[in-house]
């Protein structure tokens, strides 16, 4: 939850780490996190392990946050578990005093999407004037970044004139299990996103395992931020723990 704000045991830092190690080679443009200990460190230790973002800037966001719990923080999940039976409820849905629903938590996450979809749109005429700048350069080209786990969504896509095209924004985002399970779901059940074939019901509704890798391409039409495209590529990828 929110209220035991502990930092990375010895096993976090080395997952961090790994989980560093396997996006070495993507080239983001912006990080956000939760302003939790746990993220901050995770994020840090990621950027820290990167080819070409190591220099930027981690804002930290408090709508990032895990859920909050309320009085069942710092105590095990067996007695949220058993908070939830005796309300004749099942979790997640079951909200313990003090804590979020789960309406509230995708409220959080549905205002950061919102937030990171006008980003790009703002960044749009920054970018076209960038590339501009770097079709007229001389140099040689710079070592070429790409996601570890597929060819097609590398820092550069293909346009339709056949020009290399550079992404618009590449963001990397820190957060929490049950905020990501949340925004998951927001992302499926209210704007459509589309989901690799091979993803089960029950992987979709899981937690990801600390450090699990999901990826997203949103693409925003004309700039339209309340119609986005969103394709997820993978969701907990976990191959390199």
């Amino acid at each position: 939850g929110q209220g035991v704000d502990e930092p990375l045991s010895a096993t976090g830092f080395r997952q961090a780490d790994a989980a560093g190690l396997f996006l070495s080679n993507v080239k983001f443009t912006h990080v956000f996190s939760s302003d939790l200990l746990r993220a901050k460190q995770t994020a840090a230790t990621i950027l820290g392990k990167n080819k070409f973002s190591n220099d930027l800037e981690i804002k930290y966001d408090a709508r990032l946050r895990e859920r909050k719990y309320g009085v069942a923080e710092g105590r095990p999940l067996t007695d949220l578990k058993a908070m939830a039976k005796a309300a004749g409820e099942q979790c997640p849905s079951f909200t313990p005093s003090g804590g979020e629903t789960l309406d509230e938590v995708r409220e959080r996450a549905r205002d950061f999407f919102d937030f990171l979809c006008r980003l790009a749109v703002e960044l749009e005429q920054k970018e076209q004037d960038t590339r501009a700048a770097a079709s007229r350069s001389s140099e040689a080209p710079a070592e070429q970044s790409g996601f570890p786990w597929t060819n097609h969504c590398s820092e550069t896509e293909l346009s339709s004139d056949g020009a290399s095209q550079t992404l618009d924004a590449n963001i990397l985002v820190v957060s929490h299990g049950a905020y990501m399970r949340n925004w998951i779901g927001y992302f499926v059940s209210d704007l459509n996103c589309t989901l690799p074939t091979d993803l089960t019901k029950s992987q979709l509704s899981s937690v990801s395992p600390n450090t699990g890798v999901s990826h997203f391409i949103v693409k925003l039409e004309n700039g339209n931020v309340l119609k986005p495209e969103i394709t997820c590529v993978c969701l907990n990828q976990d191959s390199h723990l």
